[in-house]
């Protein structure tokens, strides 16, 4: 079948759909996860990166380490109840600052989460890795590898060729070194979710990773974000509808600190998903972030409120 292109009209105005009613609104609960993307540089070219991460994609540059202590530092000064501080990209480990941004999170107490291929540039920090790991135990720092399914064929569809075998080294070698790690993969097959957890049980067990593939936070499974398949606007009305609550989307406990290229300075967005788009760019600072968000695009509908998804779930 075909994909339905999206409808022109929808996502055009912040408060107000397409027919007419009244766009639903996310108020910022509290500051549970503050995201830092690393930089849009990555060592692969995804099929269907929603952040079209690449070995040229330099649209948000390579933040450094004292840009991420100013926000840990507003973070203790607002006393924020922030308790997880994650790091996306791109890949975050070809950020060369990594190590010293985890250093700084762990050691004010926070817990750290790391999102990576673990491939390659990964590897070039293994004694970086394992000094933190030495330093601050295995608690505080959490390693989640996308493993895009469980299968190498669709894992390497999405990925390219010959991304497989080095995920999958980087993989046993996080677990055999003692870390935290979690695997995130994709629905983007025709299995059903315990078709597809059964699955990655099985590789689990076959590469001795110690991971619990029923568990929705140690095995994440992202919806897919095909731009090309039409959604419905979320209204105001949706909330009872679907028996959802507001405070159940990311937006409302988490923000992602970004920096484009050229700036002088980051600046705050609303999710991890929509790093580009100027209406959810929220200013400066923390404190400026903390207004309501209103969910005027398609990653709003298909993956948060009717996908379910969460990046620190």
């Amino acid at each position: 079948m075909l994909p339905v292109l999206l409808d022109p009209a929808k996502f055009k105005d912040a408060r107000t759909t397409a027919k007419g009613e009244p766009r639903a609104h996310v108020a910022l609960k509290s500051l549970e996860t503050l995201w830092f993307n690393t930089g849009t540089l990555c060592n692969l070219t995804c099929r269907n990166c929603y952040i079209e991460s690449s070995p040229r994609n330099d649209r948000l540059v390579y933040l450094t380490a004292a840009e991420v202590t100013g926000y840990l530092e507003e973070i203790e000064r607002d006393g924020h109840a922030t308790k997880l501080i994650g790091f996306t990209g791109g890949e975050p480990f070809m950020n060369p600052e990594l190590p010293a941004m985890l250093d700084e999170v762990l050691s004010r107490g926070l817990k750290a989460m790391v999102l990576t291929n673990a491939m390659k540039p990964m590897h070039k920090m293994k004694p970086a890795l394992l000094d933190l790991l030495a330093r601050h135990g295995r608690s505080s720092l959490t390693i989640r590898v996308s493993v895009d399914h469980h299968e190498r064929s669709l894992h390497e569809e999405e990925r390219g060729l010959r991304s497989w075998k080095p995920t999958i080294d980087g993989l046993v070698w996080l677990a055999e070194a003692g870390f935290d790690v979690h695997v995130a993969g994709r629905h983007f097959s025709n299995e059903t979710d315990d078709e597809v957890r059964a699955g990655y049980a099985r590789l689990f067990a076959r590469l001795g990773v110690p991971i619990d593939a029923q568990d929705a936070a140690t095995l994440v499974l992202f919806p897919e974000m095909d731009p090309t398949v039409d959604v419905p606007e979320i209204t105001t009305a949706c909330w009872g509808i679907l028996k959802k609550s507001p405070d159940s989307v990311m937006c409302a406990s988490a923000r992602m600190v970004v920096k484009r290229k050229g700036a002088e300075r980051p600046a705050v967005v609303a999710c991890t998903l929509l790093p580009y788009d100027p209406q959810f760019e929220l200013g400066g600072t923390l404190a400026e972030s903390v207004g309501a968000v209103r969910l005027n695009h398609p990653h709003c509908a298909k993956f948060c409120v009717l996908g379910g998804a969460a990046c620190s779930a």
